[in-house]
């Protein structure tokens, strides 16, 4: 856990500030002893300049303290160095949203003398203030001028206090700018928060104050009570999905916010909770803070009712589930699923419908595809647009099946635009010498557009809406099948989005995680005695690796993987992505198969010290011919054939297409500390669990075992006579 430690020295007339540390403790204090004392205005002080506009909400701000560990209140946080941008409600949008609880009953009168209950004042209290406040501090990011928001319908990039991605809108007016914001189908604003035209990107030394004329108050509606909502009311547009949530026994999952236990054993400051012990390599300094919350969240790509009016005939209040089960049935799109009334059965043919359109993570738009060092591409520079084609791959809820997330920039796509689709094959210009841009498209591999101008925000979800199926069938598990899969080992486990720590710009979180015995804190990876297991962000650390993060591993380790499904039957290899680039790396023994107690051994032990032509010892470096890399020439025929040699002994270099510094060309591919290992290849099947462990074999707990990304390659991939496997 954390505290806010600001310490503020004057010298002569020239102001040194040091930096601001985050600093384990059961508290988070503000430390107000060394305030600005000079003219300026911090956000607090001129709030309070200005209290004829604000008086309602400094009243909130010296009320609402920074988190049930604190001793110091959101103004003091205001009021001390940082980087906030600010939504100011003015008196009036307070009073306006205090007219709305008293509407709907939630209040006796429209003041604050109409609460009942203490714990309701206190919660409509944290929600004006929270949701107000985006604090870039903690992600060392400058704070938000109106001219850096995002495009149309986009997240920023930093939670607010609430831990909520506020939104932008824009409407026809250039000048209207909307927080929270919601669109029809026609682009006209049906709600959202105005910014005022004039009093915007107010500077102060700590952050931009944005006034608004309404409270800032993402929905606290869970996906399924807004779907529930839908069918109560018999308005909405997505009536016939909230129908297959109920149909398919799903509600009472997703209403899940957070898991209440983990929030009580933190709050409570139990010692299983109370994180690693930081480590430091020299170099840099594993914090290994344990997250503060285990959220729970949900991704919907849902067809709007107005795809079923059309589809089948009838107005959304009277579509039955069993006319949408007999239009999946008639469409061939599961042909081994049961056409039964057993809805809530993974085996229904509704069922295996439904939940292909759930990932169990909440994705804003701007993290169902992660851009960070892939070629050409500088995350830090806003107004960049994106370049060659990125991809995720999930897997599903229900019967567990993948699913591919796929953007390409404006000049490397074929329709000129940057749009997600799901699902999405191109022919790409994948040559050695190409630049990996979309060459063709045919209409089964187009892909679904993902709307995200139209996305809904809730509490524990996003929905994005689509206007064709979102269908698991042959063709996208053939399509699956053909292309290399590459898996950011985020991906696996859902608690890394759920949780701001997938993609979070701060490059000093370095989080750590309960061993099992203590708490399972993450899906799909067990983390056996004696793991200490910390994630790396990495980001703007320059370090060479597939999106910047890592997972980082001490002790006498010992990790279990639930690997994600294959798409069809066939022979595969497993890739472990190793930047072998230091002498603190580890050593392990690699097991595979599909029983977890009982996992046969891969082969001889993984040496994660092994770089291209030496190994890194504490000795120092030791030339090796194990694995026969060369340094890329002009004669591709020649590279070809370094290639082959590398993968008979069985290592492939690193992929082309990212570098470790974004923008960067000091690309994976050339460089001969990061390479891929081929761990395992076994003819594996679509509806078989398998398990990939890794075990220390070295008695040194100051050893580091590095994970980066996996790769799945199917024989028709990797072993293709016709058209060889590509380096990106």
């Amino acid at each position: 856990m954390k505290r806010y430690h600001i310490t503020i020295k004057f010298a002569l007339l020239a102001l040194v500030v040091t930096t601001m540390g985050l600093m384990q403790s059961c508290k988070e204090d503000i430390d107000m002893s060394d305030r600005y004392t000079f003219k300026e205005y911090t956000v607090a002080s001129y709030l309070t300049e200005h209290d004829s506009t604000y008086s309602e909400y400094i009243k909130l701000l010296k009320t609402v303290d920074i988190s049930k560990r604190s001793e110091s209140t959101v103004f003091q946080l205001l009021s001390a160095r940082g980087k906030y941008t600010v939504f100011a409600p003015t008196n009036k949008a307070i009073q306006n949203y205090l007219d709305t609880l008293y509407t709907k009953g939630i209040i006796t009168e429209p003041s604050w003398d109409g609460f009942q209950s203490e714990q309701v004042l206190d919660s409509i209290q944290k929600i004006i203030v929270y949701n107000s406040i985006v604090d870039g501090t903690r992600e060392d990011l400058e704070p938000i001028q109106s001219g850096s928001f995002p495009d149309d319908g986009r997240p920023l990039s930093i939670a607010n206090m609430n831990e909520r991605y506020l939104t932008i809108f824009y409407g026809k007016d250039p000048d209207s700018v909307y927080v929270n914001g919601a669109k029809d189908k026609a682009g006209n604003i049906t709600r959202g928060c105005l910014i005022d035209l004039k009093n915007r990107d107010i500077f102060t030394i700590n952050g931009y104050i944005h006034q608004v004329h309404t409270v800032v108050a993402p929905s606290n509606e869970t996906l399924s009570e807004l779907l529930q909502s839908y069918i109560d009311e018999n308005t909405g547009d997505y009536i016939v999905m909230a129908k297959m949530m109920l149909a398919t026994g799903l509600a009472d999952t997703l209403t899940k916010k957070e898991d209440e236990v983990y929030r009580k054993l933190v709050e409570d400051g139990d010692p299983r909770v109370e994180g690693l012990i930081p480590f430091n390599d020299g170099n840099y300094v594993l914090n290994g803070d344990l997250p503060e919350h285990r959220y729970y969240g949900y991704t919907l790509f849902a067809e709007t009712d107005d795809f079923w009016r059309t589809t089948l005939g009838k107005e959304p209040k009277d579509i039955s589930v069993a006319d949408i089960q007999a239009w999946v049935v008639s469409q061939g799109f599961y042909p081994d699923a049961k056409d039964n009334t057993d809805y809530t059965n993974e085996d229904n043919a509704l069922n295996q419908f439904f939940t292909y359109h759930l990932l169990p993570m909440k994705l804003a738009a701007d993290k169902l595809v992660l851009h960070y060092n892939e070629r050409g591409y500088t995350y830090t520079n806003k107004s960049m647009p994106f370049t060659v084609p990125v991809y995720e791959i999930y897997t599903t809820m229900g019967k567990r099946r993948l699913m591919k997330l796929y953007q390409a920039g404006p000049r490397f796509s074929l329709d000129g635009d940057s749009k997600i689709y799901i699902n999405r094959f191109p022919v790409l210009n994948n040559g050695r010498r190409e630049d990996y841009s979309e060459k063709s498209i045919t209409p089964e591999t187009e892909g679904i557009v993902v709307n995200t101008e139209n996305a809904i925000e809730l509490i524990n979800a996003y929905i994005y809406p689509v206007d064709k199926p979102v269908v698991y069938d042959d063709n996208v598990r053939t399509n699956l099948q053909k292309q290399r899969l590459r898996y950011d080992l985020t991906t696996i486990t859902p608690e890394f989005a759920n949780n701001n720590l997938r993609g979070n710009r701060n490059n000093t979180l370095y989080p750590g995680m309960p061993e099992d015995l203590n708490y399972k804190y993450l899906t799909n990876i067990d983390l056996l005695k004696g793991t200490n297991f910390y994630y790396l962000s990495g980001l703007g650390c320059s370090w060479l690796n597939w999106q910047g993060d890592e997972f980082n591993i001490r002790g006498k380790y010992e990790v279990i993987f639930t690997l994600p499904p294959v798409p069809k039957a066939g022979t595969y290899e497993i890739r472990f992505a190793v930047q072998s680039n230091s002498q603190k790396r580890s050593m392990c023994q690699v097991y595979f198969g599909k029983d977890k107690n009982n996992l046969p051994a891969m082969g001889l032990p993984l040496d994660v010290r092994q770089a291209g032509t030496y190994r890194a010892l504490a000795s120092g470096n030791v030339p090796s011919t194990l694995v026969g890399w060369e340094q890329d020439t002009d004669d591709d025929d020649y590279n070809a054939e370094v290639d082959k040699k590398m993968r008979n002994n069985g290592f492939m270099k690193g992929p082309a297409i990212y570098s470790g510094t974004p923008g960067g060309t000091n690309y994976a591919r050339v460089n001969e500390q990061n390479l891929r290992r081929i761990i395992v290849r076994e003819y594996m099947y679509p509806d078989v669990q398998y398990y990939l462990k890794f075990k220390s074999v070295l008695d040194d707990d100051m050893k580091e075992f590095y994970m980066d990304y996996f790769e799945y390659c199917s024989k028709e991939v990797y072993d293709n006579p016709m058209t060889p496997e590509d380096i990106w």
